[in-house]
C-alpha cells in the first residue's frame, strides 16, 4: 500500500527546499495518479477525481459518469440497469460519482501503478520547480530592463556562465557572451538586462546580455551623469562586440561639448567603460546638423576629404587618399560597416592622389 509517511516527508522537503505550497504538489500527485489510472485500466475519456488526505492517511479515486437510458459510451456514461438497486435514486442526465478506490487499491499489480504514477508525478515536480525557478528570476528582474546589473561568475561551463545574484543563479547564454571576456569563478561583470518577459505564451523569461549595443549606453548612464539628467543624450550605438563600438552623441544645450563629456577629464569616463567592455574600442561622434560632417567622424581615425551625399538613393561618396584607406576599412571591414550602419549610408569610398 501507499507509505503516506514517506510521501508526506517529501512533500515537507521539496516545499522547503524549493518554495513551492505544499497544496501544490500534492495537486500534482493526484494528478499524476489520474494520468496513470487511464493509461493503465481505464479510457483517455474517463473523468477521474483523485482526492489525497495526508492528515487523514487516505485516498479517494472515484469515476464521473453521466446517468442514461441508453449508454453509448461507457467511458463517461452508465445506465439506470448498472445501478441496480440505487437507479430510482437518479434521473437521467444526472452526474455521479462512483468509487473505484477499492477496486484499484485490491488489484495485483498496484504497485506497478502506483509506481508509475510516481514517476509521472516526479517528472511534473520537476518541471514545476523549474517554472517555479524561472518566476524567481522573473520577479528579480522585473522592472530592470535595458539596466546592467553587477554580477560575479559563480560557475563556468561549456556553452553558458552561471552568475550569482543575490544568492540566485542567473544564466549568461552563449549566445550572449564576448569572446575577449575572461569569464572565471568570482569575476564580476556588468550584465545588460536585455529582456524581461511574462507573455502567455511561454514560461517567464530573462535574457542577460554581454552583447548587445545597449550595454554601452547603460555602462555610460552610470559613469556620465549628465546623461540621466538630460543635459547629454546617446542617440544611437553600433557595436561589433569586442572590436569596436561607435556612439552618436548630442546636446541641447550649445555650451556643453557632448563628445567630451562622455570622454571626461583625461578620458576617465570612456575609459572606465573601455575597461569593462575588456578595452574594446569606442568612437565618440557628436550628432551634427550636418549628415556629411557626421559621415567624415563616424570614420574616425581615418582623415576623410570630403563627404557628397544623395538623400534620394541613401548613398554617401567618401573621398579618400590611398594612405588613408586602411584606416577607413580597418579590420574586416569593421570600421565602415559599423559607420555605415550608424548614419544609415550606404558608404562608397573613392580613392584619390595626396
Amino acid at each position: 500500500m501507499i507509505d503516506f509517511k514517506k510521501i508526506e516527508a517529501a512533500i515537507n522537503l521539496i516545499s522547503v527546499e524549493k518554495k513551492i505550497p505544499k497544496e501544490k504538489l500534492v495537486e500534482i500527485i493526484e494528478s499524476a495518479l489520474k494520468t496513470a489510472y487511464k493509461k493503465d485500466y481505464g479510457t483517455r475519456d474517463n473523468k477521474v477525481n483523485v482526492k489525497i488526505n495526508l492528515e487523514e492517511k487516505t485516498i479517494e479515486i472515484t469515476l464521473e459518469k453521466i446517468v442514461v437510458k441508453k449508454v453509448e459510451n461507457p467511458s463517461l456514461e452508465i445506465s439506470f440497469d448498472e445501478l441496480w438497486d440505487d437507479a430510482s435514486n437518479f434521473e437521467e442526465w444526472d452526474v455521479i460519482e462512483i468509487d473505484v478506490t477499492d477496486e484499484v487499491t485490491e488489484w495485483d499489480n498496484w504497485e506497478s501503478f502506483w509506481r508509475i504514477a510516481s514517476q509521472a508525478a516526479r517528472q511534473v515536480i520537476i518541471q514545476k520547480i523549474a517554472d517555479s525557478e524561472k518566476e524567481k528570476i522573473y520577479d528579480l528582474f522585473v522592472g530592470k530592463e535595458g539596466q546592467v546589473v553587477s554580477m560575479k561568475v559563480d560557475l563556468v561551463e561549456s556553452w553558458k556562465v552561471i552568475f550569482d545574484y543575490n544568492w540566485n543563479q542567473v544564466i549568461l547564454p552563449k549566445n550572449e557572451q564576448v569572446s575577449k571576456d575572461n569569464y572565471v569563478v568570482d569575476a564580476r561583470f556588468y550584465l545588460l538586462v536585455a529582456e524581461v518577459t511574462n507573455k502567455e505564451l511561454w514560461n517567464p523569461r530573462v535574457i542577460l546580455s554581454r552583447k548587445r549595443p545597449e550595454l554601452i549606453t547603460a555602462l555610460f548612464e552610470i559613469y556620465v551623469p549628465e546623461i540621466w539628467e538630460g543635459i547629454v543624450t546617446i542617440d544611437k550605438v553600433v557595436r561589433f562586440p569586442w572590436m569596436k563600438s561607435k556612439v552618436l552623441v548630442s546636446s541641447n544645450y550649445e555650451q556643453i561639448d557632448p563628445v567630451w563629456t562622455l570622454i571626461g577629464q583625461k578620458w576617465i569616463r570612456v575609459k572606465s567603460v573601455m575597461e569593462e567592455l575588456s578595452w574594446e574600442k569606442i568612437d565618440i561622434i557628436a550628432n551634427w546638423d550636418d549628415i556629411r560632417e557626421v559621415i567624415k567622424r563616424a570614420l574616425i581615425p581615418a582623415m576623410v576629404l570630403k563627404v557628397n551625399v544623395n538623400e534620394d538613393t541613401g548613398e554617401a561618396d567618401v573621398y579618400i587618399t590611398n594612405e588613408e584607406k586602411p584606416k577607413v576599412i580597418w579590420k574586416s571591414g569593421v570600421n565602415i560597416n559599423l559607420a555605415s550602419e550608424l548614419v544609415w549610408y550606404k558608404i562608397n569610398l573613392i580613392e584619390v592622389e595626396a
